[in-house]
């Protein structure tokens, strides 16, 4: 159901349900969560990739899922819900760069799978919708991540109307960083990795933290004092004091790494 492979630091996490359009059922949003925990207390793993098999990357719930929960009572259901929303909670805060590989149609879930992680890049041939109005239900669990990925005003849009939008259209709404063809997509993916592996572990994972924690705050005095208090405290931190020190020497970091992928 779930491919996982570790190579040169980088984590691949892999949805393997194509003949069911990689679409979530209980047991497989349950995987993923434990999946994202130990990935986040690997200290080998600097990256991970989030991608899957087949044509489409992921038609959110299973419908088969859907029918049974939609005999379920509203606790049950809250209690049901609840599995998900921490999957993709523990996607969004996971302490290291996350990149969304979307190599087809993401649906419903699949969209907040997307909108959860870091980075996403895109084949020109994906489509995306958030169809949940259309089953008579909503897009709650994924809103937090959805909305800050393309807005409000978006969100409004695409959440009523429940239209497919073509991977141009995903990025130009701020869904996914780029587009490219599918041939092209994986050379893509690689350029980021090697981006982000010459980084600091630590400052990227404090650098996620303040995007997530600092959007949408008032520019005011508690805002001014911590960001001066998160600077400092990376200034003063090893790898501050590594990093300026190897700048200065014109050398390397003890953490930039080349990265291979075979």
């Amino acid at each position: 159901m779930i491919d996982f492979n570790l190579k040169n630091m980088v984590a691949y996490i892999t949805l393997n349900r194509p003949d069911v359009h990689n679409a979530f059922n209980d047991v497989l949003v349950a995987d993923l969560a434990k999946i994202f925990k130990e990935v986040d207390n690997d200290p080998q793993i600097r990256v991970v990739v989030l991608g899957s098999v087949g044509k489409t990357f992921s038609a959110g719930a299973d419908l088969q899922w859907m029918q049974k929960v939609a005999r379920y009572s509203e606790q049950e259901n809250v209690e049901d819900a609840l599995g998900l929303a921490r999957m993709m909670s523990h996607l969004y805060f996971l302490g290291k760069p996350t990149i969304a590989r979307v190599q087809g149609a993401a649906y419903g879930g699949g969209v907040g799978l997307v909108s959860a992680c870091d980075i996403a890049i895109s084949s020109q041939a994906a489509s995306f919708c958030l169809s949940e109005v259309k089953l008579g239900v909503i897009p709650a669990v994924i809103s937090p991540y959805v909305i800050r990925a393309i807005g409000q005003r978006q969100a409004s849009r695409y959440f009523l109307t429940a239209e497919t939008f073509d991977a141009t259209t995903a990025q130009q709404i701020g869904l996914v960083h780029a587009t490219v063809p599918s041939a092209n997509l994986d050379a893509e993916i690689d350029k980021i990795i090697s981006a982000i592996l010459q980084g600091a572990p630590l400052a990227q994972k404090e650098a996620k933290k303040l995007v997530q924690e600092i959007s949408g705050q008032p520019i005011d005095i508690k805002l001014t004092r911590d960001t001066a208090e998160r600077i400092a405290r990376r200034r003063v931190s090893p790898e501050g004091r590594e990093g300026i020190a190897a700048f200065l020497k014109k050398a390397p970091p003890s953490w930039h790494q080349t990265y291979k992928k075979d």
